[in-house]
């Protein structure tokens, strides 16, 4: 067995754990299936352990994998970098990022306008919690994240797209939303609609009634942003949100909470090191033009 593994079994590894499929890897390097999986099996036996779970959705990686893909995608990155910098990149033809948020605004209005100018990039985008996003950013499972507030760390990189405070999102209809504030206290005999366990408005909300001394409500949790306007929409209950958290709709308002007057920041969070990578150069450069432009 060699003293080191392979530069080519740590490159497998790698692009293995970004695509989440040998498939996809062999397809981005450039190889075949069986060239990546030979590559992998051999890492795994140089290390003693298995590095991926196969399951039906792809591979997921186990804590001897993330802690491996943790080291060797800065490796990787590096390695992209100096190939830019060395090669003609004028032309942004084709690439992969991989975008999550916490919510769908800011990031549609960003996707649409990249998407317009750069048709060849292909984007996987996917929602998550705020608790299960700072994750993936730090296990570097995202190339971006929009999120709200994001944690600060010196292997983040932060831009700033706005500013927003939280409101109650209800249906016109409903007597409240004739207010031009209303206060927690309105709200006890409300159905609260929520995001899930995690997200981060379930920890400001739940922080204020405790603040203000007043009892959460009845909650309903649902699992995105989407199926808390469904059941707004449908008259389920009342959403504590951020302002322009939800697409617009005719039939709905957004309140002022009087004790909710705080504005929380929506920023893109990147991995600092892939800050210069011109896939998402090309990125950030389309949402602060998006922002400046007033798209969200």
């Amino acid at each position: 067995m060699n003293a080191s593994p392979s530069p080519y079994q740590v490159k497998a590894f790698t692009f293995a754990a970004r695509e989440g499929s040998i498939s996809a890897a062999a397809q981005a390097l450039g190889v075949t299936q069986s060239s990546v999986t030979q590559h992998i099996a051999k890492l795994e036996a140089h290390m003693g352990t298995r590095l991926f779970i196969r399951r039906r959705t792809g591979l997921e990686l186990t804590r001897a994998g993330k802690e491996l893909f943790s080291v060797s995608d800065r490796l990787a990155t590096m390695e992209q970098l100096v190939h830019e910098k060395v090669s003609d990149y004028s032309a942004l033809t084709d690439g992969h990022i991989r975008l999550i948020a916490n919510a769908p605004r800011p990031a549609m209005p960003i996707i649409a306008e990249y998407g317009r100018r750069y048709p060849k990039v292909q984007i996987d985008f996917t929602l998550y919690n705020w608790t299960t996003a700072m994750s993936l950013l730090a296990e570097r499972q995202a190339d971006i994240a929009i999120v709200t507030d994001p944690q600060k760390s010196p292997s983040l990189f932060t831009h700033e797209l706005r500013r927003s405070a939280y409101k109650a999102h209800l249906l016109k209809s409903h007597p409240l939303a004739r207010r031009t504030r209303i206060s927690l206290a309105d709200l006890q005999s409300e159905t609260l609609v929520l995001p899930e366990d995690g997200s981060l408005t379930q920890k400001v909300v739940r922080t204020k009634f405790r603040e203000f001394n007043q009892d959460l409500p009845r909650i309903l949790r649902t699992t995105t942003f989407p199926m808390v306007k469904e059941a707004i929409l449908h008259n389920l209950g009342i959403g504590l949100l951020l302002e322009n958290s939800l697409f617009p709709s005719d039939r709905l308002a957004a309140v002022p909470v009087i004790e909710m007057p705080e504005t929380y920041r929506d920023c893109i969070a990147i991995p600092a090191d892939k800050r210069e990578l011109r896939l998402i150069r090309s990125f950030l450069d389309v949402a602060v033009e998006v922002r400046a432009g007033g798209g969200f």
